[in-house]
Order: structure tokens, then C-alpha cells, then sequence
């Protein structure tokens, strides 16, 4: 039910979302002002993403008050900071992107990747950390070879 729901929500829903999953992390609820504040966009904005997100049963929100995930809300927002988290693991620790570049292509492309995709990637990233049973690490060897390509374009 919860894939489902996530398939449906537009990018900004889902930012939505994980923005309310983390500030209510540490405090429970989630006011208006504050997802704004995080999310960098007007109060108004924020109370119509409310209304629709509350409209699909994600979040629990009255006008003027706070916001907080249903449970609904919670395993899909769990989803999309899921997603978040493994692509910028992947574009830094596998391709050595700077973190801010990495976490900024995280941003982008965490909308577009579904389920299986996200699954066969987290897989691929704990199959390349591990040192494999010749003791090289292929993680680090990538990072060389990025570097030598780097290197090659820089002198031409």
C-alpha cells in the first residue's frame, strides 16, 4: 500500500515529507513556520502541501497548528530518506563526489529512482565497500582510476 502511495506523490510532496520526518525527529511535531524555514519556500506553500498530504492520509495537520506523520506518512517519508541516504553514499563514498555535490545529486535524483532500483543500488554499494577476497578494495581503485581519467583530461 505504501509503494503505491509513494508513486503517486510529486517530488515536492516527498521533499515534504522527509523535511517533516526530520524535524520530527527530534521534537515530535513539526510546525508550519519551521518546515518552511528547511525547506527554503513560503508558509503559504507549506500549508497547501499540508492539506494535500493530509488529504492522502500521510500527515496529521489542522490549520494554524502542528504537522505530524501518520503512520502512512512515516514508512513512505522513511522510504524517501532511505533513497536520499543511499544515493549519497553512492555519488561520495563510491564515486568520491564532494559531499555538498553529492548530496545536492542526491536531492535530485532521489524522486526519480523506484523501489527495485534503490535495492539493487544499496546492494552494490555493501558489495563494492567490501574488500573483496584478493584484499583490493574496489571502491578505492575506482576513486584511482577516476583520478587518472581527471588527470588525462587536464592534459590535453
Amino acid at each position: 500500500m505504501a509503494v503505491k502511495a509513494i508513486e503517486k506523490l510529486s517530488a515536492s510532496l516527498e521533499d515534504y515529507l522527509e523535511a517533516i520526518y526530520h524535524l520530527t525527529a527530534g521534537q515530535e511535531v513539526a510546525r508550519s513556520k519551521d518546515i518552511a524555514e528547511a525547506m527554503k519556500v513560503s508558509r503559504a506553500s507549506v500549508t497547501g502541501a499540508l492539506k494535500t498530504l493530509s488529504e492522502k492520509g500521510m500527515v496529521y495537520y489542522k490549520p494554524y497548528g502542528y504537522a505530524t506523520l501518520t503512520e502512512k506518512g512515516q514508512q513512505v517519508a522513511r522510504r524517501v530518506v532511505r533513497r536520499h541516504e543511499i544515493l549519497t553514499r553512492f555519488f561520495g563514498e563510491l564515486l568520491g563526489a564532494d559531499p555538498s555535490i553529492a548530496q545536492a545529486a542526491a536531492c535530485r535524483a532521489e524522486h526519480t529512482l523506484g523501489l527495485e532500483i534503490t535495492a539493487r543500488l544499496m546492494a552494490f554499494i555493501e558489495f563494492v565497500s567490501k574488500t573483496q577476497d584478493d584484499g583490493q578494495d574496489i571502491t578505492k581503485q575506482f576513486q584511482q582510476y577516476w583520478e587518472r581519467l581527471r588527470n588525462a583530461e587536464c592534459k590535453m
